[in-house]
């Protein structure tokens, strides 16, 4: 059985997206730092997008850029930014700047017991930047839960290789 995704707006700058994984944090944090890997669960099936491309060098001052294509857009969308802070299997901190009012975004994984606590933060300069976030859906309100979702599978498919 899945573990449930909890998100919640913690102040007027900050949102907090939290899940448990049935797995060891070595294994959930390589699936956030692995290209090939973050192509399996990243987009949610239910936004109807698909990657383009996916480039991630997860270290601290590298960089990532998404590349996005759907059905109603004329042009792929790119997302990118830098990683502020990686610390190998416990947490990753980057920069989301396709447009002036990204948030910081912050990982991190506590593995207790063969299991992974995950906390996301989403950190955004104004309060109206996480209005705007959360009222146009790209926050993680709008497909943490069906994301993570893809991500257990994901887990389950690699404890099996």
């Amino acid at each position: 059985m899945n573990n449930p995704t909890t998100v919640e707006r913690t102040s007027d700058l900050e949102l907090v997206v939290t899940r448990t994984f049935n797995g060891p944090a070595h294994i959930v944090f390589e699936a956030w730092s692995r290209p090939e890997l973050l192509q399996r669960w990243w987009a949610p099936k239910s936004f109807g997008i698909s990657f383009v491309s996916c480039e991630a060098d997860v270290r601290t001052g590298g960089t990532y850029r998404f590349v996005f294509s759907h059905p109603a857009a004329e042009q792929p969308v790119a997302f990118f930014g830098r990683y502020i802070e990686v610390t190998p299997q416990s947490r990753i901190v980057w920069t989301n700047e396709e447009g002036a009012d990204g948030p910081i975004s912050t990982v991190t994984f506590e593995e207790k017991d063969g299991k992974t606590l995950l906390v996301l933060r989403e950190l955004y300069p104004s309060k109206q930047a996480l209005d705007d976030a959360i009222a146009s859906g790209s926050s993680g309100t709008s497909g943490a839960g069906e994301q993570f979702e893809l991500l257990d599978e994901l887990l389950v498919a690699l404890a099996k290789s």
